[in-house]
Parts: structure tokens; sequence; C-alpha cells
């Protein structure tokens, strides 16, 4: 296997590509959509599921793990992977996101971020070292830099101040892990919604020599219009070299949207916590299971999946254990759902090779339309 960090690109469709990143826990297929494991834990599904599945790498979160179990004792139980049993590579995001939304709970100063736990309003600091020094307790195989994530709206005075210490930290957080480490370190973009911003952000942050590189501060409230217009034009910032990762946007329209500008990496909490909302998605479009209508439906929730729900349970089983709060019902939904979406990125991949991602994309895009109006099932 290639040394940790090594990415090769194997086929090109346009701005999409197709490519494999070697971690020290194995070989990631790109593009790909990293199913949400916050706390240790992909909710109600256990390692097993996520292998059947067909998972390639995990994400974790180092603000949640830090505060419970805490990431000294995961590194005195051998470290993430072994924690939770779970063989495949994982990327850790440094928490800053959650950090920052703690709102009133937290203090920004040029060394860092104090900040109250939203557990037990206990008083806690991340430097950016801390930070680094927490994920190396983890053991993930991708960490992620300490940076600020510009609110929506946020003026152009305050995002340029912003992007000065979020540089700042990048360059602390690479001297706190020098490549070589085995974990691979990504750096993150910002500079809000103005577009040369964008770019300064990304000359600083990739001059710092990281393994990949991300786009943070995205679907923080925008429209989509103005979500894509920063995306297509900043993606071609980040160097075609090496991996490229959107923070946190994951629907079907979005992720189409992102490998059409060359974005390699995905993860959102949406199939996870959809799931449990009762919303879940077919190559026919979004089924709210709690529908009146799926009471007596004995027909599989989506004819075309091979998950386990959908081989097994019709839509009324399906409907009866959301109604009923059965804990099963989680299970179930979620199996599905992590299906639909690592599907979606294996026929993208696949798309990508033979040529015809665009008329992928626009297929996706009609039944998930970016406008948010999704088509439901007839």
């Amino acid at each position: 296997m290639n040394a940790p960090g090594t990415f090769h690109i194997e086929a090109r469709d346009g701005q999409a590509r197709t490519g494999r990143l070697t971690t020290a826990h194995g070989v990631v297929e790109t593009p790909i959509f990293m199913p949400v494991g916050t706390q240790g834990t992909v909710k109600s599904l256990c390692p097993r599921d996520l292998t059947e599945l067909g998972t390639q790498i995990l994400l974790g979160n180092t603000y949640h793990l830090y505060l419970r179990p805490g990431d000294e004792l995961v590194a005195k139980m051998g470290g993430l992977h072994r924690f939770m049993r779970w063989d495949g590579p994982i990327l850790t995001d440094s928490g800053g996101f959650q950090v920052f939304s703690l709102s009133g709970l937290r203090k920004i100063t040029s060394e860092g971020v104090e900040f109250q736990s939203h557990i037990d309003g206990s008083r806690h600091f991340f430097s950016p070292e801390k930070v680094v020094s927490i994920q190396k307790n983890l053991g993930s195989d991708i960490m992620m830099v300490l940076d600020e994530c510009v609110p929506f709206g946020a003026d152009k005075a305050y995002t340029e101040k912003s992007l000065a210490l979020t540089t700042k930290w990048a360059g602390q957080c690479r001297a706190a892990l020098p490549p070589g480490s085995g974990q691979l370190m990504f750096g993150i973009v910002q500079g809000g919604f103005f577009k040369d911003l964008r770019r300064q952000s990304a000359e600083e942050i990739c001059s710092l020599g990281f393994e990949g590189h991300a786009l943070g501060g995205l679907s923080v409230g925008e429209s989509r219009a103005e979500m894509y217009d920063i995306l297509h034009a900043a993606a071609p910032f980040l160097p075609d070299a090496k991996p490229k990762y959107l923070m946190g946007v994951g629907a079907p329209s979005d992720l189409v949207e992102g490998v059409a500008a060359g974005i390699d990496m995905f993860d959102c909490v949406l199939p996870t916590r959809n799931a449990r909302n009762g919303t879940l998605y077919t190559r026919k479009g979004k089924v709210n299971i709690k529908r009146a209508e799926y009471r007596e439906d004995d027909s599989p929730l989506d004819p075309d999946c091979d998950c386990y729900a959908c081989t097994n349970f019709s839509r009324a089983y399906l409907r009866h254990l959301y109604i009923a709060k059965e804990l099963l019902s989680y299970r179930l939904n979620t199996i599905h759902n992590i299906s639909f979406f690592l599907t979606l990125m294996r026929d993208v991949r696949e798309a990508i090779r033979q040529g015809r991602f665009a008329a992928l994309k626009a297929e996706i895009q009609a039944m998930y339309p970016p406008d948010g109006v999704d088509k439901r099932p007839e």
C-alpha cells in the first residue's frame, strides 16, 4: 500500500474526478460521502452494519469526544478505532464548528477559544495545539485544523479578521503535527461569501503543506444559489493534486453539484437525522414514512434498493415502527438512508469513469431540486 497521504486521480469527466486516497487504515475511493459518527457511533448502527453497507470512512468529532468520554480515555482504550471497533479510516472534525455554534457560551481570542460545555456548563479552552493533541489521542486517520466558521451575513471587515485568525491557527496546527506522522491533516479555507477573500484564504492555507484541503463556512444559512456560486468560485483555488473536502454539505443535489466543482469528500448529518425524523431517500424522491397513505402499503420502500430494510420490510411496517416510536424504526431507516447516500456516490464514481456524469447529475437534481421542492413518488 502507498504511504498515507498518497492521492491518485484515476478518471475525470469535466471538473468531476475519481481518485484513491491512502490512509493508515486503508484506501478511500473518491468522491466519497462520510457518514457522521459524532460520538464514536453512527446513531443506531453498529460497525458491522456500516461495513455491510460499503462505508469506506467515518467522521468523528473532537469537541464531543473530548467532552465525553474524554480523549485521554479513548487513548487509554487504544484509540478511537479500537474503542468503537471500526477498522476503516476515520476523519475527525476539529470541533471548531460546534464551539462557534455555542454563540454566547464561548469567547474567541488570538490564542484560541474558551467555551462552556453544552453538557454541564464546565469551562474549557481549545487552542490549535490542544485540538491537535486531542486528535492525536483519538488516533484519527485525518484530522482537521482549528478554524473559525464565519456566520452567514458577516461583513467583510469581520470576515477578513476571522480569516487572519484561521490562517494563524492553521499554521500552529501544522507545526504541532509535521508531515510524516501517519496521521494526515487537512487545512480549511474560509473567507465567507467574498470571492477575493476565498482566494486569499486558499493561497495562505495551501502554502502550509497540508495533505488535503477543505472548504468551510458553507451551508450556514445562505441560499443554494449563493452556496453554489462560492463553491464553484473557490474550489478551483484548491490544489488539483490533493483531495478537496466540502464540509457539512450533503443533500443529494449538493453532492452532485460539489462533485461537478471537483470536490472529492463530503459529510453531513442529513441521512441519519432525517432517518430518525421519518424522511427517507429513494431514487424516485423523498418518502415521508409517517404519512397515512403508507398505512396499508405492502410494497418495499425502494424496489431498486438492496439494503436490509428494503429487501425485507414493507412501507406499512416501516410506518408502523415510526408511529409506534419503536427503536427498530431508527435502525432500519438509518440503514436505508446511509445505503442511499453511499450507493449514490458509487454511481457517481462509475458515471465519471464512463463519461456520463452530467446525465447523472441532471437526473439527481431533477429528483432532488436544489430549490428544495423535492418530487415524491407517484
